[in-house]
């Protein structure tokens, strides 16, 4: 999200006028009217009824939040308007307005806050939100560190050289990464990353 922190959203009244809607914007060539009145890009997506347009600064968001108003007044379409800006730490987006971290303590405690979630949604739907991918350089080492983390108690799901192990949250993950990269080959690759899709049972705790 490092270039589009920050949303517009678009809610049409009408969802049957979404269409319309974003090809008035792209006729309207928003983005060459944000860059020329700012110097800055912006995304347009739509998905049912809502429009969507991503930029990389306050400054670009509200231009294309004015821009798309106008484009919509001209052709009599109503819509209700939101402006969001992404929080790197909860992973998500939060209203504008909303007041963002600023000491060390205020960061630990969103992040804490971030965990605490993931960690309940985990347990609550049964499947891992993260998990540790271990690629081996051999079939052979890889059935050799599944039988070793199963034995500790750890669950593991073997794929030829890959090995993979849910956790329930982010820095439940990056920990058990470091604990495998001590007993794996120095020619592993250990990564720890959000499940791309269900597979797991929610880690051991």
């Amino acid at each position: 999200m490092a270039d589009d922190d920050w949303r517009v959203t678009v809610t049409l009244h009408d969802e049957a006028n979404a269409q319309r809607a974003v090809e008035s914007v792209r006729e309207h060539e928003v983005e060459d009217d944000v860059r020329r009145r700012i110097g800055h890009r912006i995304a347009v997506s739509a998905d049912g009824p809502k429009v969507f347009l991503y930029a990389g600064t306050e400054d670009a968001a509200r231009a294309a939040d004015r821009v798309v108003r106008e484009v919509l007044a001209k052709r009599q379409l109503s819509a209700e308007f939101a402006l969001d800006r992404w929080h790197p730490l909860e992973q998500e987006w939060e209203d504008a307005d909303a007041p963002m971290p600023q000491t060390a303590e205020q960061q630990q405690a969103e992040h804490q806050r971030l965990l605490d979630d993931e960690t309940q949604e985990s347990l609550e739907t049964g499947e891992a939100g993260w998990e540790v991918r271990v690629e081996m350089p051999s079939h052979h080492e890889a059935v050799e560190l599944a039988e070793r983390l199963q034995a500790e108690g750890r669950r593991v799901i073997r794929r030829w050289k890959y090995l993979l192990l849910g956790a329930n949250n982010e820095d439940d993950a990056s920990d058990l990464a470091k604990a495998i990269e001590q007993k794996a080959p120095a020619d592993a690759s250990v990564h720890a990353e959000p499940v791309p899709f269900a597979h797991f049972g929610p880690a051991r705790t």
